[in-house]
């Protein structure tokens, strides 16, 4: 973003101001890809909030999902124009996914997050469709507690998040809806 501002400046100073018109538009996609609003995340008990910014395109039941059992999966289409953080859906303990897979043919240490709340349901963020090949960033590790809402890892131009809830939770969104990460439910866990 500096480079921007510094190539506004020296286009507006050395050249025509039409030159200025590249280093804005990059000072503009730099804002767009690194904002990172502050948001004010409610406490929803056993709720399971929305990772990213953007619209539900397909609800489904999988049989051998992710973790190895039959689970809700929530299909989130990314808003191009949202923000590129994702926030972890529920409270709880980042676990390793890669001690789960079977086959080993999938490296789930790039794409998905595995996270075990405090009452042992186990929620799965994933994501798909890398814009440039780069593959989202996670700011947490292994063993780490975070929690409902907290910003959890960088999606870097990423177009699809993938939630996998327990068989024997409620998913409170339909496909079409719109929604925003950390702000809205889109699914409630069973009590324990």
């Amino acid at each position: 973003m500096v480079l921007a501002v510094l190539g506004m400046w020296l286009a507006f100073r050395y050249a025509s101001p039409v030159f200025m018109l590249l280093p804005a538009a990059l000072l503009g996609l730099s804002w767009m890809i690194f904002r990172d609003p502050r948001r004010q995340i409610p406490a929803i008990p056993l709720g399971v909030v929305s990772p990213v910014d953007g619209r539900i395109t397909a609800i489904d039941l999988v049989d051998r999902g992710v973790l190895q059992g039959e689970a809700h999966r929530i299909f989130i289409s990314i808003d191009v124009l949202g923000t590129y953080t994702a926030r972890c859906p529920v409270e709880g303990v980042i676990k390793d996914l890669n001690t789960l897979a079977a086959d080993k043919v999938v490296d789930y240490r790039t794409n998905a997050l595995w996270v075990q709340t405090d009452e042992g349901e186990d929620v799965v963020l994933q994501f798909h469709g890398y814009r440039l090949g780069l593959a989202p960033v996670a700011f947490v590790r292994y063993g780490e507690r975070i929690g409902q809402g907290q910003r959890c890892a960088y999606l870097r131009l990423t177009r699809v998040a993938e939630v996998h809830l327990p068989i024997n939770a409620k998913v409170r969104v339909e496909p079409g809806q719109r929604v925003t990460a950390g702000l809205d439910v889109i699914g409630k866990l069973p009590p324990s």
